[in-house]
């Protein structure tokens, strides 16, 4: 008992010593949680869905099919549904397209200013106030080419507007230069030397751990980065006979060269469609054939009908890329559709001058899997037209990129004056039990009738009076 009495007040004593230091531990680990707490509740928060539909319009998704009256219903930028009786959240903000057609946003393989002055790096220099941009949009183009870059024309944003960089490498292959040629189907030949060293070395690594790595010494790396699909090889040429030396360099060494000019591929045309080549042309074009070779010769507006039939994949762009305040009007970019027409007017199938300005420069830019066509999962880009897209009198009066409509033709100085749209009539209101129809007034009942009919009937006999007493006098 004596012993128990002794370590009790010990006892009592120490834990009145600890009790506050374990509270105000207690305490600072709760102060510590509640950040953490509170970051993982941020986490959980999700942003709101954005929803997009294009309502009532007849869809050509460029793909072949047409839809007459269909919706397309875009969620956060990428397209979620198309079709008929579409649920739409209550959210969704619409757009109505009825008596009007919904094309894919058209794709300018190549242009220039429709970006402003920029150039480099893209993200830093993007003008997104451009008046040039405006115009672009105007035409129906909401993606561009620039340099060896895929950008979209985003007004009042340049977040996610750079979707492929580094997509072309440029290679020079001219008569004029004998040599380079020679040089260039060197480095190719040295190229693929090297891919088929480092693939058989993968191999053997594995089992013998000390063997070395293929030298790169003397390999070029743009033809190396071609050969392993990274990037697509671009000629500039025109002639036949240089036509079809690229074809035959890309047939042997294996790659689909993208050719811009090609003004007498129609001669050469199935070399380049065995090639896999995809061509860049202008269908208007103009050069004569050269007296000095018996061969056929010279442009064709037939050229890009026969590049097709051959199985050649093509684009279409303007004479002048950029856009002509000068006077020279339609052979500029935002005349776009027009170089198409006449490409249509040499034969090339509707459908196959539809995809020259939408999925095939799409596959040129590496960004066929997020624009050209209208499909179910890709960027909801499009434009909505009051004719067909190929007539030179079509406007487009809407157009969307990534589910948000950036462009309103009657709301720009550009076109809005030119054969503006229809104001919808105003409905007949409707009359209540106690309006009349004809005022906002409300109807007499049966009582004012009566007095209003007494008090006609009163005033016409006062004019009578007054009549009898004139003749009288």
């Amino acid at each position: 008992m004596i012993q128990i009495q002794r370590t009790l007040p010990a006892a009592l004593l120490a834990l009145f010593a600890v009790a506050p230091f374990a509270g105000v531990k207690a305490q600072d680990q709760g102060a510590e949680s509640k950040p953490e707490e509170s970051k993982d509740a941020k986490k959980d928060e999700k942003k709101e869905d954005r929803w997009f539909a294009v309502v009532g319009g007849d869809v050509y998704t460029g793909t072949g099919a047409v839809l007459r009256g269909a919706t397309v219903l875009s969620k956060n930028g990428k397209i979620e549904k198309i079709g008929y009786d579409v649920y739409m959240p209550a959210e969704t903000k619409k757009l109505d397209a009825k008596g009007y057609r919904v094309y894919p946003g058209l794709v300018a393989i190549s242009s220039q200013g429709l970006l402003g002055s920029s150039s480099g790096d893209f993200e830093d220099t993007i003008d997104p106030f451009n008046s040039r941009m405006i115009l672009g949009l105007a035409t129906g183009i909401t993606t561009t080419g620039s340099g060896s870059t895929a950008v979209k024309l985003k007004r009042f944003s340049v977040d996610d507007a750079v979707i492929n960089d580094r997509i072309f490498a440029v290679f020079s292959w001219s008569n004029r230069a004998p040599r380079g040629k020679a040089d260039l189907h060197d480095k190719f030949k040295a190229a693929a030397d090297y891919l088929r060293q480092y693939r058989e070395w993968e191999k053997k690594v594995k089992e013998q751990k000390d063997l070395q790595e293929p030298s790169k010494r003397g390999v070029d790396s743009s033809c190396v980065s071609v050969l392993k699909g990274e990037q697509t090889a671009k000629f500039v040429s025109n002639d036949r006979d240089e036509l079809l030396g690229i074809a035959r360099l890309a047939q042997e060494f294996g790659f689909a060269p993208v050719i811009e000019g090609a003004q007498e591929g129609w001669t050469v045309a199935d070399e380049l469609g065995r090639a896999g080549a995809r061509i860049v042309l202008t269908p208007r074009d103009r050069r004569p054939k050269s007296e000095e070779q018996a061969r056929e010769g010279g442009t064709s507006i037939e050229n890009a009908a026969i590049l097709h039939r051959a199985g050649v994949q093509v684009a279409i762009v303007p004479s002048t890329e950029g856009v002509d305040l000068g006077g020279i009007a339609g052979r500029d970019i935002i005349h776009l559709p027009v170089e198409v027409g006449f490409a249509v007017r040499g034969g090339l199938p509707e459908q196959a001058a539809l995809e020259s300005m939408t999925i095939v420069p799409a596959r040129m830019l590496g960004v066929s899997h997020r624009v050209g066509t209208l499909e179910v999962g890709k960027d909801c880009d499009l434009i909505v037209t009051d004719g067909d897209v190929l007539h030179y009198k079509s406007f487009v009066q809407w157009a969307v990129i990534d589910g948000k409509q950036v462009y309103d033709k009657e709301r720009e100085l550009y076109y809005a004056q030119i054969r503006p749209r229809p104001v919808a009539q105003a409905e007949d209101k409707k009359v209540d039990k106690g309006e009349s129809a004809t005022s906002s007034e409300p109807a007499k009942t049966d009582g004012e009738k009566q007095d209003g009919e007494e008090k006609k009937e009163d005033a016409k006999d006062e004019e009578k009076k007054e009549e009898g007493e004139k003749k009288d006098g």
